[in-house]
C-alpha cells in the first residue's frame, strides 16, 4: 500500500531530504499529497524543482484541518520553521495520523510535553529525524559502546566548533530570535544532546552550564560600525566586515541566497519578507554565540559539552570513557573551508589495561556525514531488519535533547543547575 504524504513547511530542506526522495525513489510505498506553507511563492519553487508534485494541493498555515480532509493524508511531515512544529504535530495527533519531523521537535520544554500528553492520547505516533544518528562514524561508536569496548561509561568529553562560515549565518537569520528557535542551546546543540544521549543509552536529569554572546550583537569586537537594521546585500560597509569578506568576494556580496530556497532574491520575487543576510551586528539578537556545560546521566555518567560558533574550522572532538577503556574521535566538517590539510577521521580505542586500537570506518555519500539516506530508508521502506539496535527516534528522544538545551539555556541565566524534569514538566 502506497502511504500519503503531506508536507507542513515548504523550504529547501523539506524539497531536498523529503519531497524529491519521495517522488524519485521511494514512489512505490509513498506519494506526496499536500503541500502546505505561509508563503505561495515556495510552492512554486518547489514543483519547478520536483515536477513530479505539479498536481499536489496547495494550502495556507491556517489550512491544517481542510488539507487533512480534503487529501486524507496517513503521515504528516513537519519541516517549517522551527516555532511551527509543535502547532503541526499537534494537530497530526489529533487527527491519529503519524508526523515525521525535523529536528528540533519543538523550541520550549512546555511544547515538548505537550506533544507527548498528544501523542499518549493519539493513534499516531511521532518520529524526529536524528539524521546524524545515522553517519557512520556515529553508528558504529554506538556498535562499541553496545559490544562493551568502554565497560559502563562515567563520563564523555564533546567539544563542537562551528566556523565563521556557518556559525555567523545563524545571526543573519530568524535563529537569532530565541522565541522563534529556543536560542542554539536547542536549534542546534539539541542534535548534540541527542547522539550523546543515544550512544550512552542514559536519560540527562540535570545540566549546569555558562553561556555568553561573545562575538556577535552590537557589542560584537569586530562590528564596523554600530548601526541596525542593515542587510549584507546593501551593506555599505560590508568590505570592512572580516566574516563577510572572509567567504565573499566584492562582486558576490552582491547577490543574496535564499537558503531555503537557494535561489537569488536580486532577480526574484521576495519570499514573505523573510531575508537571510541581516547584520550580525543587530541589536535583535537575543541569543548566545557560546556555552559550556556539564550534565548529569541517570546512569551515572557525566558529559562535558562546548560549543562555539566562531571559530576558524567546523568540526567536533569527542571522547566516550568507561570502566573498561575510552574511545576518541576528531571529526572536521566541511573540509573545504578548512584552512589546513584534514586527516581522515578515525575512532580510537584505549583499552584500560592494553594496546590502542583504530578503527577505520567505511564513509557514505549523501548530507549529514552520508546520514541522510540511511535514514530515509528507515523511514519509507521500514527500519533495516538486520540492524540489532534502535535508531529512529521519537518524541522521547525529541524531549530530551530540548529538555537539555533548554536547561543548559535556564541554567546560564539563572546560575543555577536546572533538572530536566523540571523543564519538561513531569
Amino acid at each position: 500500500m502506497i502511504k500519503r504524504y503531506a508536507v507542513c513547511g515548504v523550504s529547501n530542506r523539506a524539497i531536498g531530504m523529503f519531497i524529491q526522495p519521495i517522488a524519485k525513489t521511494f514512489s512505490g510505498s509513498a506519494e506526496v499529497v499536500a503541500l502546505l506553507d505561509i508563503d505561495p511563492r515556495r510552492h512554486e519553487v518547489c514543483k519547478s524543482k520536483c515536477p513530479q508534485v505539479a498536481h499536489v494541493n496547495e494550502y495556507g498555515p491556517d489550512d491544517f484541518n481542510r488539507m487533512v480532509s480534503e487529501t486524507k493524508p496517513d503521515v504528516i511531515i513537519v519541516t517549517g520553521r522551527d516555532d511551527t512544529h509543535a502547532r503541526y504535530i499537534i494537530q497530526a495527533l489529533e487527527h491519529d495520523l503519524d508526523v515525521i519531523t525535523e529536528k528540533p521537535m519543538a523550541t520550549t520544554g512546555a511544547d515538548c510535553r505537550r506533544i507527548m500528553d498528544a501523542e499518549a492520547r493519539s493513534k499516531g505516533s511521532v518520529t524526529v529525524s536524528f539524521n546524524y544518528r545515522y553517519a557512520p562514524i556515529h553508528t558504529r561508536i554506538k556498535e562499541m559502546v553496545l559490544e562493551g569496548k568502554v565497560g559502563r561509561i562515567t563520563s564523555v568529553d564533546l567539544n563542537w566548533y562551528i566556523d565563521t562560515y556557518h556559525g555567523s549565518s545563524y545571526f543573519q537569520r530568524w535563529n537569532r530570535v530565541r522565541d522563534i528557535s529556543g536560542g542554539l542551546s536547542i536549534h542546534k546543540s539539541s542534535h548534540h544532546f541527542d547522539l550523546v544521549n543515544w550512544w550512552i543509552g542514559q536519560t540527562p536529569v540535570e545540566a549546569f552550564a555558562y553561556g555568553a554572546l561573545n562575538y556577535y550583537g552590537p557589542e560584537g569586537e569586530l562590528n564596523p560600525e554600530k548601526r541596525d537594521g542593515r542587510y549584507c546585500g546593501t551593506c555599505d560597509v560590508r568590505q570592512s566586515c572580516a566574516y563577510h569578506m572572509r567567504w565573499n568576494s566584492r562582486s558576490a556580496s552582491l547577490t543574496v541566497k535564499d537558503d531555503h530556497l537557494g535561489t537569488l532574491q536580486t532577480d526574484k520575487p521576495a519570499y514573505t519578507s523573510y531575508r537571510p543576510d541581516a547584520c550580525i551586528y543587530d541589536s535583535e539578537i537575543d541569543i548566545e554565540d557560546t556555552y559550556t556545560a556539564t550534565v548529569k546521566y541517570d546512569g551515572g555518567a557525566l558529559l562535558s559539552y562546548s560549543v562555539n560558533f566562531s571559530l576558524p574550522y567546523e568540526g567536533y572532538r569527542l571522547a566516550i570513557n568507561g570502566t573498561k577503556g575510552r574511545l576518541e574521535t576528531m571529526e572536521f566538517h566541511a573540509p573545504s573551508r578548512v584552512p589546513f590539510p584534514t586527516p581522515v577521521q578515525t575512532i580510537d580505542y584505549f583499552p584500560l589495561f592494553g594496546s590502542k586500537e583504530t578503527i577505520h570506518v567505511v564513509m557514505r555519500q549523501g548530507g549529514h556525514g552520508g546520514g541522510d539516506p540511511v535514514l530515509l530508508e528507515d523511514l519509507f521502506l521500514g527500519p533495516d531488519p538486520n540492524r540489532s539496535y534502535s535508531i529512529l527516534s521519537g518524541s522521547r528522544d525529541g524531549a530530551y535533547s530540548i529538555g537539555t538545551g533548554e536547561a543548559v539555556w535556564k541554567s546560564v541565566k539563572e546560575n543555577r543547575p536546572v533538572r530536566i524534569a523540571e523543564v519538561l514538566q513531569h
